[in-house]
């Protein structure tokens, strides 16, 4: 897919500019999203904002001065059992992990939010009755 092969040109490059540890954090980030599930599209968008979608937008990777963000679109209403969502809290949507430098990465809690948030994308819903 052209549109994805250029997105995913536009996040390496992103990555290569960002020449310290919010770099070597999105690309890991990237990594543990893309490995989570092969059909996993990449996007740019926003001027700038790499997005990961399947069924819909799963997360998108901003950074930041001193974070990087992952935000997931539909994170409310995902169940993070091991409490990664650490930001935008308050919201009735979206949730997001805020990564600052030095942070471990909990990449098994991480693939699972991603596959449970494609998984919420995925779902049909309920036909209405009349």
């Amino acid at each position: 897919m052209a549109e994805d092969n250029d997105a995913s040109r536009l996040i390496d490059r992103r990555i290569a500019e960002l020449d310290d540890w919010r770099g070597a954090m999105l690309a890991r980030l990237r990594a543990i999203v893309l490995k989570a599930d092969p059909q996993i599209v990449e996007e740019w968008k926003w001027r700038g904002v790499p997005v990961w979608s399947r069924g819909g937008i799963i997360t998108t990777g901003e950074t930041y001065k001193a974070a990087v963000k992952l935000t997931f679109a539909k994170g409310a209403s995902l169940a993070d059992p091991k409490g990664l969502f650490n930001a935008s809290l308050d919201g009735n949507t979206r949730r997001a992990i805020d990564f600052h430098e030095g942070d471990e990465v909990d990449e098994v809690a991480l693939t699972a939010l991603v596959q449970e948030a494609i998984a919420l994308n995925l779902a049909k819903k309920p036909a209405r009755s009349k």
